[in-house]
């Protein structure tokens, strides 16, 4: 019974105009945060002269986890603030308090669940990114920051492709842009590290 009343609330939250468009922006703006991240990550440790995998891994896994602690709350704070204005101002136009109503409740689950959605982003990033390295061990650090790499590419031109086909415009070159822009950052990162 509670997890139907659940289920119900979510899917009113899911049903708002709004909620969609707003998730997607924050994730995908989250998603290729924490990518190239993770690809600075990399030059950083697993590509330099002496890589140390607990290295690599403790620096993907708590770079990820800050991010997305960061990301979350920021945006819980953003939607909090929008959220509230949206209210007030439809109390104003309805002449009458919305607390403790449907829509309040509705409000409330929406910020939750955008800034959940969020925080998600880069823990997935990071788990993909991070997965080669598990795998791999000490055995091949270099193989498997190579792999690592390839993923994180790869991740940018699914969210560009994601981006491009929601848009209504050509997913194969928006994915193409996103990632062309992170092999960029790699290598003007990677030359930033060889010189310093």
């Amino acid at each position: 019974m509670l997890a139907e009343g659940f289920r119900r609330k979510i899917r009113a939250v899911l049903d708002e105009p709004e909620t969609g468009p707003t998730m997607r922006r924050f994730f995908v703006n989250t998603m290729f945060d924490s990518t190239f991240v993770i690809l600075g990550i990399l030059i950083a440790s697993a590509f330099s002269s002496e890589p140390n995998l607990r290295t690599v891994i403790v620096t993907i896994i708590t770079s990820s986890v800050a991010l997305g602690i960061s990301t979350g709350i920021s945006v819980f704070e953003a939607e909090t603030m929008e959220q509230s204005i949206k209210l007030r101002e439809m109390e104003r136009a309805m002449l009458t308090s919305l607390e403790d109503t449907r829509l309040q409740s509705i409000s409330q689950l929406t910020i939750i669940v955008v800034a959940v959605v969020n925080f998600t982003a880069p823990i997935l990033s990071g788990a993909i990114t991070l997965a080669p390295f598990l795998l791999v061990g000490d055995s091949d650090i270099k193989l498997a920051a190579y792999i690592s790499l390839g993923l994180a590419i790869t991740i940018l031109f699914v969210v560009g492709a994601a981006m491009g086909r929601a848009g209504q415009r050509n997913p194969w070159i928006q994915g193409t842009r996103m990632a062309v822009a992170g092999v960029a950052a790699f290598l003007i990162c990677f030359w930033i590290e060889s010189v310093l």
